[in-house]
């Protein structure tokens, strides 16, 4: 194999959870090669620079190994070398920073009455001024 779809490598190395969000993200000028937006069709070689706008973030990529099935994140990782620049890391690891896992409620209890979701929200207000 000396050559695989942008679409499937992205999604491959686990940057688009589906294969469908990577090709829309090529279809709207999201995904660059070597500097010139990409179609989902493309192909992607060994040595090859992928710059991806994703989140508000710009990502950057070589192309280190060519695969086409998706693997565990393990995996992936030596398939690509990351060229992101520290400070734009710095600001995705930032922004990463205190978004949790969804909610939890006890298991048994069922869903929250009106009441529940007030004091719920009320605790949430009260909690985000103390962060101001």
């Amino acid at each position: 194999m000396e050559k695989t779809r942008i679409d499937k490598y992205l999604w491959a190395i686990r940057i688009f959870k589906s294969r469908s969000l990577a090709t829309e993200a090529c279809r709207e000028g999201k995904v660059k090669l070597h500097g010139v937006p990409a179609k989902s069709s493309a192909l992607v070689t060994i040595g090859d620079v992928i710059d991806v706008h994703k989140d508000n973030f710009r990502f950057k990529y070589k192309v280190v190994q060519l695969i086409e099935k998706r693997v565990s994140a393990v995996l992936a990782k030596p398939c690509y070398e990351d060229l992101t620049p520290e400070d734009e890391l710095n600001k995705y690891k930032s922004w990463f920073v205190g978004k949790g896992g969804p909610e939890r409620r006890e298991r048994g209890t069922g869903r929250p009455t009106k009441k529940d979701r007030r004091e719920i929200e009320g605790y949430k207000e009260d909690t985000d001024e103390d962060d101001d």
